[in-house]
């Protein structure tokens, strides 16, 4: 252990990594002689992979029955310094990685980000992109803004929503969005939807946004995290959804100047425009098919470069939604009922499979019923299969 804990000092470390390692070693004194009770066989020989077996140790091979109630808190100090170290880290790379580089560290985060959702998340959000926000149905509006509600059924979103930003928490933007959808769709469309998007375009697109909060609101301020979601979902290849909480270590990890949650002209000139000055951002559309998805999404999956421990997948919306028993009466949701709308769109969805038999199609009505009643496309499909099939 004690051969892990002073590895750094002999690696060429950054400001920033140095930073980070210095801090780590005042919580580390307050653990010491419960760390070396640690037997250490994995040392490695980079700074991030320092990162990572320490944190490892830390929420792992740690005994915790020796902890004093006084220790915990400077464990969980510990723990945040490595893993804003693994973000810092991973983001420096995406600031010198070529594509072929950048690809790799994504297909390696695959199982810790869920990619394979979030891809199945964004593929769907290419068959809305040309739709506007007035005319979709309220499922597929919180799936273009980021909000995940018991009406996603599991069954249909195959993937949680929230990835890549999260607005669950923006109340007033969703009133808004409810109340005055035609004035976002308005503001959306002076981002192209392929080519080039200017600054002009942008800026234009920033006025319209902020002018729905002056003239809707109680003299709220226009969010910009919120609005870097709708940007984010127009153009995954142009623009990188920003949260509160990933901000400060984005700014940090992409060496840009810090700035908050209303500075619209520095996310763009100092954020966007950094990333596409990036080596693996301008590289040409690649021909094989699986690296051409990635390439047309590339700017939003810089998200994918942040810390993830092995709990975050499990804690998708759509996993949890997916496993979690459901309080039904007569297999109905409670409190689950749709717009008819909604319904005749999602069992729409559902039929267009090609295992699909004739007289599932010939019963779509009583389908599309049963969902605006509360039933969840499977189990209303699951119904009429055990009954006719």
């Amino acid at each position: 252990m004690r051969k892990l804990l002073t590895s750094p000092a002999k690696l060429s470390l950054s400001d920033s990594e140095n930073n980070i390692y210095q801090t780590a070693l005042k919580y580390i004194a307050d653990l010491s002689l419960n760390l070396m009770a640690v037997k250490v066989t994995n040392h490695p020989e980079d700074f991030l992979g320092w990162c990572k077996e320490l944190h490892r140790i830390c929420k792992h091979d740690l005994n915790m029955d020796l902890l004093d109630e006084k220790q915990f808190a400077p464990l969980k100090k510990l723990q945040d310094t490595l893993e804003l170290g693994i973000s810092l880290t991973q983001l420096k790379m995406v600031r010198i990685a070529p594509w072929p580089i950048f690809t790799s560290i994504i297909k390696e985060q695959e199982a810790l980000q869920s990619l394979n959702e979030r891809l199945a998340l964004m593929n769907y959000i290419a068959q809305l992109r040309t739709q506007p926000l007035e005319q979709m149905i309220e499922e597929d509006r919180l799936v273009f803004t980021g909000k995940h509600t018991v009406k996603h059924d599991p069954s249909i979103f195959q993937f949680d929503v929230e990835w890549f930003g999260s607005t669950k928490g923006a109340k007033t933007f969703h009133h808004l969005l409810q109340t005055h959808p035609q004035e976002f769709d308005l503001a959306l469309n002076h981002i192209p939807l392929e080519g080039t998007v200017t600054k002009v375009q942008y800026q234009a697109f920033v006025k319209d946004f902020k002018t729905i909060f002056t003239d809707h609101t109680d003299g709220e301020k226009a969010p910009l995290v919120v609005a870097t979601r709708l940007l984010a979902m127009r153009r995954p290849d142009v623009f990188i959804a920003i949260t509160n909480n990933n901000l400060s270590v984005l700014c940090q990890g992409l060496n840009i100047a810090k700035f908050n949650n209303q500075n619209f002209d520095s996310y763009y000139q100092d954020m966007v425009l950094s990333l596409h000055s990036f080596h693996w951002y301008n590289q040409a559309a690649p021909t094989d098919e699986e690296e051409l998805k990635l390439w047309n999404i590339r700017a939003i999956l810089v998200d994918i470069f942040l810390f993830a421990d092995e709990s975050q997948a499990q804690n998708s919306n759509f996993i949890k939604l997916r496993d979690k028993p459901k309080k039904t009466t007569l297999g109905v949701v409670k409190g689950m009922k749709r717009s008819k709308e909604s319904a005749e769109m999602l069992v729409d969805k559902a039929l267009e499979g090609d295992d699909i038999p004739e007289y599932l199609l010939d019963m779509r009505s009583t389908i599309v019923n049963s969902v605006k009643d509360g039933k969840t496309v499977e189990q209303a499909i699951g119904l009429m299969r055990t009954i006719f099939g």
